[in-house]
């Protein structure tokens, strides 16, 4: 969702990036890749108005550095909806589509939803991942945590797309670069269409009741944790998940500070603690 200049340097990128859909199952699902390495990995965003997909060129352009040495896959969400679709629904498609492209094994990362979509796919489906990586994410949701969200999902039901935008961006980033944006955000509301609400709301309403806190133990891959002390969409839960998962072999942790809850799109060196992760 943070706002990006199209300079010559993503332009070019852009070009280089493979937009492709996967069919799994009854079901379709938009991706990209871009890089080159024998290894792979995986990005799951978390929850937005928009889809990634239109923003490939700044993804790229951020995940530069391990595109060097490894492939990276970007995926969406499916694309037919059913009526009620759950975060447990999401892991299990993402993983049909993982074994319809023939991945296995794979360096992991999913950034908050997406960080509950990947720890709920290393536990139902443990051999497509190699090492899991948790970007400010939460092994559940709280009645609290949902009634927060549920602010997302009233103001998308009336349709305010610049209130939407306006209130994420207000807790997903730190004050100051909120401020910046907020005319950008207000301007680039109108281009959300009504099915884009209707995604976004079905995505929401499908992270209640999410809870995979008692099966954490069970995940036999590395774990990184990197999580925002200052995390105003899911506050605590990064804390949350290093006492779950203290002591496990292969855990590691770490909190920033002043980055909010989108710390991996803030913090300047959050993508070279995920490479130094993976690499060990």
């Amino acid at each position: 969702m943070q706002p990006f200049a199209r300079n010559g340097y993503t332009v070019m990128i852009i070009m280089s990036i493979q937009m492709k859909t996967a069919t799994a199952d009854n079901f379709t699902m938009n991706y990209f890749t871009f890089g080159k390495g024998d290894k792979t990995f995986v990005i799951l965003p978390g929850l937005s108005v928009q889809s990634v997909m239109g923003a490939a060129a700044m993804i790229a352009k951020a995940y530069e550095s391990i595109a060097r040495e490894y492939t990276v896959y970007v995926f969406d969400r499916r694309n037919e909806l059913p009526t009620a679709y759950s975060v447990y629904d999401m892991a299990d498609d993402t993983a049909a589509v993982f074994r319809a492209l023939g991945l296995k094994e794979v360096y992991l990362f999913g950034a908050s939803q997406g960080g509950m979509i990947a720890m709920t796919m290393a536990i139902k489906h443990p051999e497509l991942v190699q090492k899991l990586m948790l970007g400010s994410s939460s092994a559940r949701i709280t009645d609290e945590q949902f009634n927060a969200l549920s602010e997302w999902i009233d103001l998308a039901k009336k349709k305010d797309r610049v209130q939407l935008n306006l209130a994420m961006g207000r807790v997903l980033y730190p004050e100051a670069l909120f401020e910046q944006y907020r005319e950008l955000l207000k301007k680039t509301a109108e281009r959300i269409t009504d099915e884009e609400l209707a995604r976004f709301i079905c995505f929401a309403e499908g992270t209640k009741g999410f809870d995979v806190a008692e099966m954490l133990h069970t995940i036999a891959c590395p774990i990184l944790s990197l999580g925002a002390a200052d995390d105003k969409v899911l506050p605590d839960s990064a804390q949350e998940l290093e006492r779950l998962l203290a002591g496990k072999q292969g855990f590691e942790s770490y909190l920033y500070h002043g980055y909010g809850h989108a710390a991996f799109d803030t913090a300047p060196d959050y993508k070279e603690r995920l490479l130094r992760f993976m690499k060990k």
